[in-house]
């Protein structure tokens, strides 16, 4: 970030905050959001067991990170970041593809598909003040950019001069919320954390957030986090604790399953045939069936995308977006298939492998990359997509050859493929499973994971090792049995990627490194300091 440019950000006072609810109402008549849309909301905290108890109120939010997740991450550049740090939002460039919601860490982004109407049916003022342009995209809190450059141009101070200032800050009754430039060591926000203990939420993840809470005051200091009672951690029904993401639902987990499905039967058969004798006429049919299950799954992806008409913008940041990057490995997949049926030659169907890997590794990146949801942002994620990817592509291979032996000659390559495959994709399962806690994943989406897990091994992993074995051993085996054990490991793909996409994928949650000392108990502020 450009030192000479402000560098907008806020603190928040956890001591002062009452938790009025004043700022949202103020965020909501600024920015006309519509019924169920909090660009700036208030959690209301409470903690232990009595005698030890504590309540407070955590103003939430987009924090306008230094390094956000969100910008990245979208395809068509909607999200940008400016030289002053604001995390804006393009209406008319997003796709509503969510991308930007699942990597932020921060529960910050709303997608309205259908507006609502507090009243049942749309009022003269609320069509006054309607923004049709934020149906079916991605929003969030900008700052009330308009209202800081507007003040800027007609010379005011925003943090300082309420008009310029952030409805929010503004209209805060305590005085909690403080905004300013965190560049100009003179401001407000400046001096508040210069002189005051402050905590960033979860700057673990790297994202630097441009929101601090402060959590003492001159008289009381802070107190570490304890654990809330007999919990482990926080109860599910904590109100810090995150909820499952509903923005990626079974179309998204669809271009997973059969997007990985697909491209890994391109991979694993263009790899079995350097090893063996596939005529090219059968690899190339292999390659087309395997390209009729990736579109169907690209045809899923474009189901879920709010702005479906804008769908060709998915294409316009390949430099940073691995969705558009997903994008780009399908042309080269399909650059090559088309040719190979156009010209055949053998340079083709290498060119499609190489798209199809890139594919793969895309899509795997795509998924990681969602930085909001524990269970996908592991870097073990990255390798268990494309492992399991191939697993199954070598399952769709078996099928294929189980079906169409003229196209894809059985053997023993495949099988022990097929084996090896499998036994990695299960330990890559098993590791993250067992690494789930010390990974950050919460308690809810580790009993999903851990509920899913032996129906994922006996279906995905164990019966298509026997299957597999079987062919190996029964050399008068009937041909289709190369079929059952290919279905299996396939069903466990998809039953393993369903799971984690839609039913373990829990928001990061909130989460305070310091607490206010204010309640009873060991939670009391203490009755003098030194």
């Amino acid at each position: 970030m450009n030192e000479t440019s402000p560098r907008w950000g806020m603190t928040i006072d956890l001591n002062r905050c009452v938790g009025c609810q004043t700022c949202t109402i103020a965020c909501k008549h600024a920015n006309d959001t519509t019924p169920g849309v909090q660009w700036r909301s208030v959690i209301d905290v409470e903690t232990g067991q009595y005698p030890d108890v504590q309540r407070l109120f955590l103003v939430t939010g987009c924090q306008h990170c230094a390094e956000p997740s969100c910008v990245p991450v979208c395809p068509t550049g909607a999200t940008k970041q400016r030289a002053d740090g604001l995390v804006t939002m393009d209406y008319e460039l997003c796709i509503g593809c969510a991308s930007c919601a699942v990597a932020c860490p921060y529960q910050a982004r709303t997608i309205v598909h259908d507006p609502g109407f507090y009243y049942g049916e749309e009022t003269v003022q609320e069509r006054a003040v309607a923004h049709d342009e934020r149906i079916g995209v991605a929003q969030k809190c900008t700052f009330c950019i308009t209202r800081v450059d507007d003040g800027l141009a007609a010379g005011l101070s925003p943090g300082i001069d309420v008009d310029a200032t952030p409805a929010c800050a503004a209209s805060c009754i305590a005085s909690a919320i403080t905004f300013g430039d965190f560049n100009n060591p003179e401001s407000p926000v400046s001096k508040l954390a210069e002189a005051n203990d402050y905590f960033q939420m979860h700057g673990e993840l790297g994202n630097d957030p441009q929101i601090k809470y402060l959590y003492q005051t001159p008289s009381v200091p802070g107190r570490d986090p304890e654990e809330p009672g007999p919990y482990e951690e926080e109860p599910p029904e904590g109100a810090l604790t995150g909820q499952l993401q509903k923005f990626w639902d079974m179309r998204a987990a669809m271009n997973f399953i059969l997007g990985g499905l697909g491209s890994g039967a391109v991979v694993v058969a263009y790899l079995l045939s350097l090893a063996n004798d596939v005529p090219f006429a059968g690899l190339r049919i292999v390659f087309s069936i395997a390209a009729a299950v990736m579109a169907v799954g690209l045809f899923f992806v474009w189901l879920k995308i709010g702005r479906k008409l804008r769908a060709a913008f998915v294409i316009l940041r390949p430099h940073s977006s691995w969705m558009s990057r997903e994008v780009y490995a399908v042309a080269v997949f399909a650059a090559g298939l088309i040719g190979a049926w156009m010209l055949p030659h053998p340079g083709w169907l290498a060119l499609a492998a190489l798209g199809a890997a890139l594919f793969l590794y895309a899509q795997a990146r795509i998924l990681q990359a969602g930085k909001g949801i524990p269970a996908w942002r592991t870097p073990r994620m990255i390798w268990m997509l494309i492992l399991s990817g191939l697993a199954e592509g070598a399952g769709l291979n078996a099928v294929i050859a189980g079906l169409l032996p003229w196209a894809l000659p059985t053997g023993f390559a495949l099988p022990i493929a097929g084996i090896v495959l499998v036994v990695i994709a299960a330990s890559l399962w098993r590791s993250y499973v067992d690494n789930a806690k010390a990974e950050g994943i919460g308690a809810k989406a580790r009993a999903v994971l851990s509920k899913a897990t032996p129906r994922l091994y006996v279906i995905g992993h164990l019966a298509p090792i026997v299957g597999y074995f079987a062919l190996i051993t029964w050399t008068a085996a009937p041909i289709w049995l190369f079929a059952v054990p290919g279905v299996l490991v396939i069903a466990g793909g998809a039953y393993w990627k369903a799971v984690v996409i839609t039913r373990a994928a829990h928001f990061q949650g909130f989460a305070l490194a310091k607490y206010p000392r204010r309640g009873s108990g060991r939670f009391a502020a203490p009755l003098s300091v030194g």
